[in-house]
């Protein structure tokens, strides 16, 4: 039988991007503030529209759906390294 874990809050900013990306709607308010603030301090290069829905976020956590919050974890995500692969 597998375990089924309590969503909890998350800890660092990296859960925290995992949790919007793959569980948006059980984010809680002060974890969507967090996120849409990450991403209004320059949060990984995020787009316009990305910062738009932060600010948004940011005065209204609950006003923003799922889909615009998985945004902002995709927008908080970093970068991949693009390395060339070594021999």
């Amino acid at each position: 039988m597998s375990e089924h874990r309590v969503p909890h809050a998350a800890g660092s900013i990296h859960d925290l991007v995992r949790k919007a990306t793959h569980s948006p709607a059980i984010m809680t308010k002060a974890e969507t503030i967090r996120l849409a603030e990450h991403v209004l301090k320059g949060g990984e290069h995020a787009t316009e529209e990305e910062q738009a829905i932060a600010k948004r976020a940011a005065l209204d956590p609950e006003g923003v759906n799922a889909a615009e919050i998985e945004l902002l974890g995709a927008g908080a995500r970093p970068p991949k390294n693009k390395l060339p692969a070594t021999a």
